[in-house]
Parts: structure tokens; C-alpha cells; sequence
């Protein structure tokens, strides 16, 4: 057989098939210079070393991480009401929504949509059956490039937000639930000044005003958040929605949310509640703005003080997309903690996949989806050359 015949007969890829090789590939355990294979939008093969198979895409060293999987991001709203006093259509709002999810490697994000409010009529109230409608319509008619799912943030001080939870609960999309409190004084906000300071700016209110403001929703509290907790639960429970804390402060609060079988634990506010929701089983949940600024804008626990007590399990972008990428690699590069690249690539892939329920994606081995980021650092920046969905390129 001629040299020529043998060219011929090398193998070669199938109109279906995608071939990456000569990629640092993340698995969850470890990252190894590989070539992976995908086939109908699954992981087929995935193998150590580089391949010549003709068609294969030499990824020249570049990372390739599994599509990341954000649980609580409010960027929806955010591209809904740009400005204040000004709404933008629905369904071009979720359109780019989604276009600065996937130039973000995110592949699977739970929308985070509140469900009441700290403020009366607000345009969050106003315009929740319409954000989700449009979420829904653009999703059906195959206009999305990430996969959205939906997460309800209900905050429980607020007087109607069991009706409302109760008319959304047996949405199709809806695959998390977490329970909020905002009150002044506890949680999220324990020291006033900083509510104070968080507020007042965001609503423009005088002095008086924001005195008038901080005894209305402590009285509110009073009234319905142990309530409406108590009742949101027990729906989700019975229904097997995912739960998750937030803000959780105090032993008590971790005792509460253990109790109540919930798998998250969003945003804990102290290392002591961070440590006592860890050892309960609660995935351990931080915003990825935090580690990129250093800190928490709030005031309070750093997550960088989370991962050097290695018990930080879950890296969210909260309200800034591309931060969860940039978060991950440097919680790699941090010092202090016992985070390799590996580990540090699960809290933005494997853990927050497993936590909801997802167990067909996060990771990178055959049978998941091939959902896929390929990555090259440049100095601290990590820069995303492509992303997949299911195989298919999306950006």
C-alpha cells in the first residue's frame, strides 16, 4: 500500500463529531493536556495526549473547562430596567441578557427573578409575570444560545410575596427557590449604616425619609417574614424544588436552614455561619465580585476568608457576569488556600451543577453535555476564545 493510500484511509471526523486537542483540560479532580471528542452534543471520548486525526482543532495549550453554571445571577433585571423609570422591551432584554451570559463561558444560568420586594410598587412587582413570559417565549421558540432556568428570590418581609410565589411555583422553568431577608438590623444588612448607605443612595430618600423607610420594613418583618418562610418551604418541599439560605448570619439561622432540608447556603454574612453551613451539608455559596474586589460591598465576611477555611464550595456572579470566570482563576492563583486550578473551576462548574439537580453538565467526561469553554490566560485576565452548548458553538 503506497504512502498516499494510507493518508487516505487516516481517520477522519463525521459531519456530527467535534474533535479539541493539544487543550489543558479541567476535569474536577485535575487538569491534563488531552483531546476530547464530542458526538450528538455529548462528551464521547476523552483522552490524555494530542491526536493528528484530520478535522481535529488544535487548541494551542488554551484551558477547556466545562460551560459554567451560574445560580443567582439579578442581570436580567438589570438589562429589563436599565435605568431607573425606564423599561426596555422584554424580549430584546432577555436577547441581550443572554448574549453577555455566553461571551461571559456561562452555559446554564438560573435567571434570579424577585419575587416581592424591600419597596412598594416597585418595577420588579410591576414586571415579573412579563420578564418570565419573555424568558419562557424566547426559550420555546429557540432564540436562546445559553440554557436558562429559573430561580424565584423570595423575600420574606415582604406582604405579598407568598401570592406571588404560590401563582409562579408550578412553572416549568423554575428548578430553585431561595428565601430572602432584608430587614435592617440582621442578615445581610446587621450593621444599619450600611443599610442606610446602600439604600438611601439607591432610592435618592432624605434623612427622614429613610428613617420613615427602615421602621416600615422592620415593622413588616414582624409581620410576615417567619410566616412566609415558613410557608415557601413547605411548598418547595413537597414539590422537590432545590432550597437555598441567604444571608444566613448565626448559628441559629444554619440550624433553620438545615432544618428546613435546604442544599445552598447563599451568601452567608460571617465565617461562623460559613463553617456551621458547611459541616450541615449546605453548599457554601459567595458572589465572584467579591473575590475579584477583594471584598463584599456590604461590609461584610470576604470570600477569600472562605476559601483559606476551605469551606467555600460555590462561586456565583450575583450581578456581574463576567466576574465568575476572572473569580475562578484567581481563587487558583490565591496563596492562602488550598484551591488548585481544578478545585477552584468546580465552584463555577461541578458544585453548583450538582447542587441543582443538574447532573448531566458541570463536568468535563463522557456521557455529560458537551458544554464547554476553551480559555487562555493573558497576565491575570482569562480570555475566552469560544464557548458550546450541547456541541454546538455559541459564541
Amino acid at each position: 500500500m503506497s504512502a498516499m493510500d494510507l493518508t487516505l484511509e487516516r481517520p477522519q471526523l463525521e459531519s456530527n463529531e467535534l474533535l479539541l486537542t493539544n487543550a489543558r483540560i479541567a476535569t474536577e479532580n485535575e487538569v491534563f493536556t488531552g483531546t476530547l471528542k464530542v458526538r450528538n452534543g455529548l462528551i464521547s471520548t476523552l483522552e490524555r495526549g494530542n491526536t493528528s486525526i484530520t478535522g481535529a482543532r488544535d487548541c494551542q495549550g488554551a484551558y477547556l473547562i466545562p460551560g459554567l453554571v451560574e445560580l443567582h445571577t439579578d442581570n436580567l433585571e438589570k438589562h429589563f430596567s436599565p435605568r431607573p423609570g425606564v423599561i426596555w422591551p422584554s424580549h430584546p432584554a432577555v436577547l441581550t441578557h443572554d448574549a453577555h451570559i455566553v461571551s461571559s463561558g456561562i452555559t446554564t444560568v438560573f435567571d434570579a427573578l424577585s419575587v416581592g420586594d424591600v419597596v412598594d410598587d416597585s418595577n420588579r412587582l410591576a414586571h415579573l409575570r412579563t420578564l418570565i413570559d419573555a424568558l419562557a417565549e424566547t426559550r420555546k421558540a429557540g432564540m436562546l444560545r445559553a440554557d436558562h432556568l429559573l430561580h424565584l428570590r423570595c423575600e420574606v418581609s415582604f406582604g405579598e410575596t407568598l401570592k406571588l410565589f404560590e401563582d409562579l411555583v408550578d412553572h416549568p422553568l423554575l428548578q430553585l427557590v431561595s428565601v430572602m431577608d432584608h430587614t435592617p438590623g440582621q442578615r445581610q444588612f446587621v450593621r444599619e449604616d450600611k443599610y442606610r448607605q446602600y439604600y438611601q443612595g439607591k432610592h435618592g430618600l432624605s434623612d427622614s425619609e429613610m428613617d420613615t423607610f427602615t421602621r416600615k420594613r422592620k415593622e413588616s418583618a414582624l409581620l410576615h417574614s417567619d410566616r412566609n418562610r415558613k410557608a415557601i418551604v413547605a411548598i418547595c418541599q413537597a414539590r422537590g424544588i432545590p432550597l437555598a439560605s441567604h444571608d444566613d448570619a448565626t448559628l441559629d439561622h444554619v440550624m433553620e436552614s438545615a432544618e428546613f432540608g435546604m442544599r445552598i447556603a447563599e451568601f452567608p454574612t460571617t465565617l461562623e455561619a460559613a463553617k456551621a453551613s458547611h459541616d450541615q451539608g449546605l453548599r457554601v455559596l459567595m458572589g465572584a465580585p467579591n473575590i475579584v474586589r477583594g471584598g463584599s460591598h456590604s461590609g461584610n465576611i470576604a470570600a477569600a476568608d472562605l476559601a483559606a477555611a476551605g469551606v467555600l464550595d460555590i462561586l456565583s456572579s450575583d450581578y456581574y457576569p463576567a466576574s465568575m470566570l476572572d473569580a475562578a482563576f484567581r481563587l487558583a492563583a490565591m496563596e492562602d488556600n488550598n484551591y488548585d486550578l481544578a478545585r477552584a473551576i468546580a465552584t463555577v462548574t461541578a458544585t453548583p451543577a450538582r447542587s441543582a439537580n443538574l447532573h448531566d453538565r458541570g463536568l468535563i467526561e463522557p456521557g455529560k453535555r458537551a458544554d464547554l469553554v476553551l480559555v487562555e490566560p493573558r497576565g491575570q485576565l482569562p480570555v475566552i476564545h469560544n464557548v458550546w452548548r450541547s456541541g454546538e458553538r455559541v459564541y
